[in-house]
């Protein structure tokens, strides 16, 4: 018979970087429009391309909607659908390999 197994922990520690690495980006995202109404430093633009290939494409894409920032970017509607979709398959992939298991 085939047990099914699951790793809360590896499931806990997957979602809590993706969570994190998310609202990093949503708040860089944020502060950044701050900045550009203030006229104040901005973040530099390869910042958010890391984060987002760093698993933060959803949050910026969030960012973009209920901030209204880098909207007319089309570069980073790109870059943040595509990583975004990109890293959801990543979680399906690493759920299967490692946190729900059969044996």
């Amino acid at each position: 018979m085939t047990e099914m197994h699951f790793n809360g922990i590896a499931f806990a520690v997957l979602m809590g970087y993706y969570i994190l690495i998310n609202l990093i980006i949503y708040a860089t995202m944020a502060f950044d429009k701050k900045a550009a109404i203030n006229h104040k430093r901005r973040v530099p633009e390869k910042n958010f391309y890391f984060m987002a290939i760093l698993g933060g494409g959803l949050g910026g894409l969030l960012a973009q909607i209920f901030k209204h920032h880098k909207t007319r970017h089309l570069d980073f509607v790109f870059v943040f659908t595509i990583t975004g979709i990109l890293h959801i398959l990543l979680i399906f992939l690493v759920m299967g390999k490692f946190i729900v298991t059969f044996s």
